[in-house]
């Protein structure tokens, strides 16, 4: 999901399918190449052209006529059939680089063919030459059924094809993976948040939602995809004629340069992408597309969430999976458990192929890792993994059925754990062995900022002082760091020192004592609050935090509720009532850290996380229609009757 001003979108360009072949650093949009750069991609072009069969802009029909353009790359020897690698995606992979008048590295299609596999590279509807009318999230899911169907007939194909992208080149595959095309052998879904609808205990309608609050991403990042007005060809335009057009235009539109730091603040929150000039689309306005329309006045349960391309827990997934995941990305906890999910319902030798490695980095970051990763601020060592072999040695084994044993040394589940700065492997996740560590939240009523009382305690206290703290929708507590995508320069994901914003007095800190010796935390955490307002509709929001000892304290993970959502997102709205506490129990956090002897676990409570997360004008309105709202005063309580608390996942080794 990118395409913040354009350089996003081509940093994944070669589809974001990167983890087939060596990154090559992005390449801003009209910039001029380096002359290595320039004898690298002629270099790579030329031998491509040698050892392939190139059949670009092959217009693809589906079920409805509309087509999809599709480039295919695959080996001259045509006395083989061979199985496929798909990548379909939103993101513009023309094989011309018109703005430097070359062709772009096709260094991934190179390194596929040499190996053995077609490439095919489709564009989703709507998108570039491609036909039809553009919706998120990959609908109709009969578009990919019909694509893998297309290629399993193909006289070059074994029928056997493969699935692998990231972000929205990932995204459709679950959807699409549920409906059953026995041609569909395989796929390697990479940071695929935004294919996630629902899986208990998130109900986040693909990254849409997280608690009722809307993630903010999607402003920014539908700005650059919703563009309906757009050149295109007559139907009986021919290939050699589409050709000769991508050379000369890429179809890419031109959007103008927003700073999204400032555009995210406009209200009300339907007309972002208005009042920075952007098309109009399935954001806010009334389209006639197949999900239903504007999607910002969308409750998380409404029907038209059922209708796209999401993949929800009523759908089945029987295709071998290769999971990956980033700590620091928008949607770990949702991704996770989607993947538990397909473990435990899938048929059982479908089920015992479910395999997921969980990265410390940023969303899609897989292969920038070094040899001495930072992620924000903070060093996570060496992150690195082959991916390439990991990628090949999946793809070898269910698209060639060779026997290279690579199941018998994979590990189900293969994640990193920070503070160890250590790859580490599990059978399961949680890793077997976790068991649960609560922390009751306490203080003398004086919370408020790193100056404050408040304390992480094993017992929750016996008499409820309450922490209060004013939420002013107008100044909200600024995102710092996080586990973000795709907001443009809002946001800065990764983790970053937190104490600059715990100077605030609307942050409640509630810290440990320091450990005496080290934990291993990898798993959900859980945090249940009591909370009051005098405000009809809230939000409340948790970070967790590690603290070293010189007081550096890194965010992990973060959270938030809405809170006329607390009794499910299925159910009908309920309002808070003035000086009434009630019971609130966030959607889980998670992550895998290791928090060392002398360090401090931290809990961070307020009500705003703006903008990863929308702001509650607290007024009980739609929220999303509204320019003014209401100053909110909130409390966190806390005693025997009132034990907020947070749950930990403790591995004990």
């Amino acid at each position: 999901m990118k395409r913040i001003h354009l350089c996003f979108s081509l940093l994944f360009v070669a589809v974001a399918v990167f983890i087939l072949a060596p990154e090559t650093p992005a390449q801003p949009p009209g910039t001029a190449l380096t002359p290595q750069a320039i004898a690298t991609r002629n270099a790579n072009e030329k031998e491509l052209e040698s050892i392939a069969i190139i059949e670009r802009k092959v217009m693809v029909p589906m079920r409805d006529g509309k087509r999809m353009a599709t480039d295919i790359y695959r080996p001259k020897d045509t006395s083989k059939k061979y199985p496929v690698i798909f990548v379909r995606t939103p993101y513009n992979f023309n094989y011309w680089d018109v703005r430097n008048g070359l062709p772009r590295d096709m260094n991934t299609e190179l390194q596929a063919v040499k190996r053995g596999y077609a490439f095919v590279e489709m564009n989703e509807r709507g998108h570039f030459f491609s036909e039809g009318e553009y919706d998120i999230l990959g609908p109709p899911l009969t578009d990919g059924y019909d694509a893998i169907s297309w290629m399993a007939a193909q006289p070059w194909s074994n029928a056997k094809v493969g699935t692998i992208g990231c972000s929205s080149t990932a995204e459709w595959q679950l959807g699409v993976a549920a409906q059953g095309n026995p041609a569909f052998a395989a796929m390697i879904p990479q940071g695929f948040g935004a294919g996630v609808g629902r899986v208990k205990p998130y109900f986040e309608q693909g990254n849409w939602y997280r608690g009722g609050a809307v993630q903010m991403l999607f402003a920014a990042w539908i700005y650059g995809e919703q563009n309906q007005v757009r050149p295109m060809f007559p139907p009986n335009t021919s290939r050699e004629d589409l050709i000769q057009a991508s050379r000369m235009f890429d179809l890419a539109p031109q959007m103008p340069p927003v700073d999204w730091s400032k555009a995210l603040q406009h209200l009300p929150e339907m007309d972002i992408i208005k009042a920075v000039g952007g098309p109009r689309g399935i954001f806010a306005d009334r389209m006639e597309v197949s999900t239903g329309g504007a999607m910002i006045k969308r409750a998380p349960n409404d029907p038209a969430w059922y209708r796209g391309g999401l993949w929800h827990d009523d759908q089945p997934i029987n295709v071998p999976g290769f999971w990956f995941m980033s700590w620091y990305d928008v949607s770990v906890g949702p991704n996770l458990a989607a993947y538990n999910y397909v473990r435990k319902t899938s048929r059982p030798e479908i089920a015992n192929q479910q395999y997921a490695i969980i990265a410390p980095t940023l969303h899609c970051g897989y292969t920038r890792a070094t040899e001495n990763t930072v992620v924000g601020e903070r060093s996570m060592g060496d992150a690195r993994l082959d991916y390439s072999a990991l990628t090949y040695g999946w793809f070898d084994y269910f698209l060639k059925g060779e026997n290279n044993h690579v199941l018998e040394t994979m590990p189900k589940v293969r994640y990193f754990t920070m503070g160890m700065n250590k790859w580490q492997t599990s059978e399961t996740w949680p890793p077997k062995g976790a068991e649960s560590m609560t922390f009751f939240l306490s203080s003398g009523g004086k919370a408020n900022s790193l100056n404050g009382d408040g304390a992480l305690a094993a017992a929750a206290p016996g008499a409820d002082n309450p922490d209060s703290f004013t939420y002013d929708p107008m100044n909200p507590v600024p995102s710092y760091g996080g586990n973000v995508c795709c907001t443009g320069n809002a946001v800065t994901g990764g983790a970053f020192d937190q104490r600059k914003m715990e100077a605030r007095a609307d942050i409640l800190v509630y810290t440990s004592e320091p450990l005496k010796e080290g934990i291993e935390v990898s798993g959900p955490i859980e945090p249940t609050l009591y909370v009051s307002s005098d405000a009809k509709d809230t939000d409340f929001t948790v970070k967790v935090v590690d603290v070293d000892p010189d007081g550096v304290a890194y965010n992990l993970d973060e959270t938030i509720q809405r809170l006329r959502y607390r009794d499910g997102y299925d159910k009908p709205l309920v309002w808070m009532e003035p000086g009434k506490v009630y019971k609130v129990t966030l959607q889980p956090m998670t992550t895998s850290n290791y928090f060392a002897a002398g360090h401090r676990i931290r809990i961070e409570v307020s009500s705003s996380n703006f903008p990863r997360f929308d702001r509650n004008l607290n007024t009980g309105g739609n929220n999303y229609d509204e320019a003014k709202g209401v100053v909110a005063h909130n409390a966190v309580h806390h005693s025997r009757q009132y034990a907020s608390q947070v749950t930990l996942s403790v591995v004990k080794r």
